[in-house]
């Protein structure tokens, strides 16, 4: 009993020490590239920096502030537990927010700040999600909204929820060019976010139809060490009975299947198709939290 409790000790500080240092990086990313520079990239972040312009309240306060309803109504779909370290790293991370404030921006190029402050916003909260909370926010609305959507990339339904957002803030800045950037800002966060959170897991799922099956399959199994799965099908014209190659190869190791299959057999026939959700021993694990 004493062991598997140290062991949970350990996994619950390592799971609080990504929320610090994804608070950190998500809060340096408002801090010092976005709210700076006036740029609104959606979510609670760009409600903070508009309201910061209007009533010249902290941005990091307004985000805390704004947070709390979205907090409670986060906690009636996704458990009490779940609720608690959101709101540690909401605290932590509106606190830094005016902790680096007077610091000012890292560059006033809006081009710069809008990719760079995409980028790090991105590593932040995808790092926080990997742990297993939220900054808070949209971020909530975004994982109710994934309970409900789960095909759907998390990272497009922060687009969607954001460009809201990034409209409002054109009216209030009355500043088209400066939303413009925001909007850029939203789409470079949405794909650094998806390969953050997904790019480990994306693999290519390929079918391979060859005369030398057998020594394709041993290539593959013992220089790779991917695991083949033999599908029986029949040749339509020919009515020949067939074993089929089927395989998932991260994206890394992809030319090297290739490389065999061409090597043993260049008249094989080879279909491959990208895969982002694989469940199984090297990829994902079944019983593995979605984001």
């Amino acid at each position: 009993m004493g062991k598997k409790n140290g062991i949970q000790w350990k996994k619950l500080l390592w799971q609080y020490t990504l929320f610090t240092i994804g608070s950190v990086i998500y809060a340096a990313a408002v801090a010092l590239f976005l709210d700076p520079n006036e740029l609104a990239p959606g979510g609670v972040v760009g409600i903070s920096v508009i309201l910061n312009r209007l009533t010249g309240l902290p941005t990091g306060t307004l985000m805390l502030c704004i947070n709390i309803p979205l907090l409670l109504a986060g906690v009636w779909k996704l458990g009490l537990r779940f609720l608690l370290s959101t709101i540690y790293v909401t605290f932590f991370s509106s606190f830094v927010v005016n902790l680096l404030t007077p610091y000012g921006p890292l560059t006033e190029d809006l081009l710069l700040g809008a990719f760079f402050g995409a980028v790090v916003l991105a590593v932040g909260i995808a790092l926080v999600f990997r742990a297993g909370a939220t900054t808070g926010g949209t971020d909530i609305l975004v994982r109710l909204l994934k309970l409900r959507y789960k095909h759907i990339e998390t990272g497009k339904l922060f687009f969607c929820t954001d460009l809201v957002v990034v409209i409002c803030s054109m009216v209030v800045f009355r500043n088209v060019n400066t939303g413009l950037y925001a909007l850029l800002s939203i789409m470079v966060f949405a794909i650094v976010f998806d390969v953050v959170l997904y790019g480990s897991d994306t693999a290519k799922m390929v079918y391979v139809v060859s005369e030398k099956e057998e020594r394709i399959a041993r290539r593959i199994m013992d220089e790779l060490e991917i695991g083949v799965t033999y599908v029986h099908g029949q040749g339509a014209y020919t009515e020949k009975e067939k074993r089929v190659i089927l395989c998932a190869a991260k994206k890394q190791l992809f030319p090297k299947v290739k490389e065999i299959v061409k090597e043993e057999d260049p008249q094989a026939f080879l279909i491959v198709s990208s895969a982002s959700d694989i469940y199984g021993e090297g990829f994902k694990d079944h019983f593995a939290e979605e984001f």
